[in-house]
């Protein structure tokens, strides 16, 4: 560990973390390695990561050489629990991602760069959510989801599909057009294509978008799942 992470004196650290600079941890936040964490990033209070996957078909596994990997810029807020993988090689956090209060991030998840997820939201084990995609005030998200990059998922909604890219999910709604994402992330010149395929299911030409929908694609066919 390096002088320039300020360490909160009842923090509790065990086991093999790594940590980067500049990182902050808060009062009473335990970390449990095998555990990896980049430079710069916020750890409120209370917060706990490295606590076994909670699977109903092992509740008792042993998840003590199991790690989780956190990147650079994140803001982790009081109440939050990263959890252990228990199927699959990593739980991860990827760069300036923002779990706000409260926040259940369970096993074999991932999570890209600029996720958001907004308070007491519950996702399920082995979830991914792409980059820049939010997930609204406790919202619940099915194991095996995929949440498409640049997406919005309403606040209090029962995820049980996937949501494509750049679509708004409110359920008992048709989906729509994440209009926020594209003026905020700069994606006017293709807006067109953007409501193509959102709404009509049109594959994009344009290249940034069609490395945005294909990653999601292949996710999406592998989880086995359907889509909103």
């Amino acid at each position: 560990m390096t002088t320039t992470n300020t360490i909160h004196p009842t923090a509790v650290i065990e086991g093999d973390v790594e940590l980067g600079e500049g990182n902050s941890v808060g009062a009473y936040s335990v970390l449990i390695g095998p555990l990896s964490i980049g430079d710069g990033n916020q750890i409120g209070p209370h917060v706990v990561i490295g606590t076994p996957g909670e699977d109903t078909r092992d509740p008792h596994h042993d998840a003590s050489r199991n790690p989780i990997t956190i990147g650079n810029r994140n803001i982790i807020r009081e109440f939050s629990v990263i959890q252990k993988p228990c199927y699959g090689p990593l739980t991860s956090i990827a760069d300036d991602v923002f779990l706000m209060h409260g926040v259940h991030i369970p096993h074999d998840a991932h999570l890209h760069d600029g996720v958001v997820i907004t308070p007491l939201c519950v996702i399920g084990g082995i979830v991914t959510i792409l980059e820049n995609a939010t997930v609204g005030m406790g919202a619940q998200v099915h194991q095996y989801s995929v949440i498409g990059p640049y997406s919005m998922t309403a606040t209090g909604s029962t995820v049980m599909k996937n949501i494509r890219p750049f679509s708004r999910y409110i359920p008992y709604r048709d989906i729509s057009v994440n209009y926020y994402a594209i003026e905020k992330y700069g994606f006017q010149d293709v807006a067109d294509e953007i409501e193509e395929y959102v709404l009509n299911g049109s594959a994009p030409k344009d290249a940034r978008l069609k490395r945005l929908v294909d990653q999601y694609e292949t996710l999406h066919a592998e989880s086995g799942r359907k889509q909103y």
